[in-house]
């Protein structure tokens, strides 16, 4: 294993050779295994291991960026040779640079974050194990016809970021998961489901087997789906994909779009949102949640803060370009790869959670569609219109009907957002603590 401190420390110092009025670097070496089976045979095994090296330079007010899995000392001097090669030809942007020293973290200590588990890699054997019993678990639910895939992974990483301001941190982080896939029905009667499970420790990782059985009874659940009727109902989106709505409204928020004035939400700052008792929050300082980090990707420290405080938009999501370009402060939301510049992105996300079970909301809402899974997705980032394949299930005098395929549900994502009631189901582990949520009324397309 490299030291990754002394190594980013080796790339700013040969972008400075090369001719770089600055520099700053992202590296990231780790371990990536799993283990995929099928039918009760090991049907592949993946391991990966390796270091990824991104390092961006500055010449005046030009950048660029270039990266390599090559650490030896010759390819770190060619890799920054060609870095300010490239920064020379680039044309020039009046808002990239490294942040000012004053900005920088001072505190770079994560122990608290508790994002990496000291325990051992698991074994081979324990990996497939897994999978073995999630694929066993799902097959033993009446009705399952296949299981399509059950896997077990587990990676673990180390991330340094360094710039040539003098900033040199970096933290570990592990995740261990497991996932299963299973089919109900044959032919054009097959119907497909499934459950999962990520964590950093791998002590609360839920069983195998009832990640399984959850997968089997899910599929079964929808055997005999079909179209429901065309019309206005209202639309249940079940905790597994409401997330998907908030990060729509997280995306309408991020700098880079209102920078670019390509975001249906670019004039509501300090307008309402959302119903005046919900909140949004971001907390990049939640112990075991995978979106945490004390300092962001250009080294800046992280906070909570209220993107979206009773109701009203306080806020847009920025890094120092975007903050730059919009004559604003950075909120530390950089995010990198180590090809790419920095971009503005959300850490760890909570919706307030409201006083009715799921079940609760499924029954106030008479008629409807309670939606499990979604395909494909059609949204205008100028307008908020909002297009999406949908299935799920039907209900009817507020109890669930029968499942539901092949309907493709529509409104506006603000006026969608103005009428959200969320249940108070979320998972607290999660990184986007998001529960179900209803709306008031969306035009379903079905039979």
């Amino acid at each position: 294993m490299h030291d990754l401190s002394r190594l980013s420390q080796a790339l700013l110092d040969a972008a400075k050779q090369a001719g770089a009025d600055a520099a700053d670097v992202l590296t990231v070496q780790g371990t990536a295994v799993e283990f995929d089976v099928r039918e009760g045979k090991l049907e592949q095994a993946e391991r990966s291991e390796g270091i990824d090296l991104g390092l961006r330079v500055f010449i005046g007010q030009k950048q660029a960026c270039i990266s390599s899995s090559d650490s030896s000392d010759r390819a770190i001097s060619e890799m920054a040779e060609r870095a300010v090669a490239m920064a020379k030809v680039a044309p020039a942007d009046p808002y990239a640079g490294l942040a000012d020293r004053a900005q920088l973290a001072t505190n770079t200590d994560v122990a608290n974050l508790e994002l990496h588990d000291p325990s051992p890699e698991p074994s081979a054997k324990t990996l497939q194990d897994d999978a073995q019993a999630a694929e066993e678990a799902a097959r033993a639910i009446n009705g399952v016809a296949q299981v399509q895939s059950a896997s077990a992974s587990y990676s673990a990483r180390d991330i340094h970021v360094a710039n040539s301001l003098g900033f040199n941190a970096g933290y570990a982080r592990t995740d261990r998961s497991i996932s299963c896939v299973a089919i109900s029905g044959t032919g054009l009667e097959m119907e497909r489901d499934y459950d999962f499970d990520a964590r950093i420790f791998q002590n609360e990782l839920r069983s195998a087997a009832d990640i399984g059985r959850v997968a089997g009874e899910r599929c079964v659940e929808r055997t005999g789906a079909r179209q429901p009727a065309t019309g206005t109902y209202p639309v249940l989106f079940d905790e597994r994909i409401s997330s998907s709505l908030i990060s729509h409204l997280l995306s309408a928020v991020n700098g880079a779009g209102i920078a670019r004035g390509s975001s249906w939400l670019r004039d509501a700052l300090g307008q309402q949102v959302l119903p005046q008792h919900l909140s949004i929050t971001e907390n990049p300082h939640r112990a075991r949640v995978s979106g945490s980090r004390v300092f962001d990707a250009e080294g800046l420290p992280t906070k909570q803060r209220a993107i979206v405080e009773a109701g009203t938009l306080t806020g847009w999501t920025l890094d120092l370009a975007t903050a730059r370009q919009l004559g604003l402060e950075s909120t530390a939301n950089a995010m990198r790869g180590t090809s790419s510049p920095p971009r503005p992105g959300t850490t760890n996300i909570s919706l307030t959670q409201g006083t009715q079970s799921r079940g609760d909301l499924i029954r106030d809402m008479g008629t409807g569609l309670l939606v499990t899974s979604m395909i494909g997705s059609t949204i205008n980032p100028n307008t908020g219109d909002y297009s999406r394949g949908a299935s799920g299930f039907w209900v009817e005098n507020g109890e669930i009907a029968y499942p539901v395929n092949e309907c493709t549900i529509a409104g506006n994502l603000k006026a969608m957002l103005g009428t959200i009631v969320p249940a108070n189901d979320a998972h607290a582990h999660l990184n986007y603590v998001v529960p179900s949520l209803l709306f008031d009324g969306m035009t379903l397309a079905g039979a």
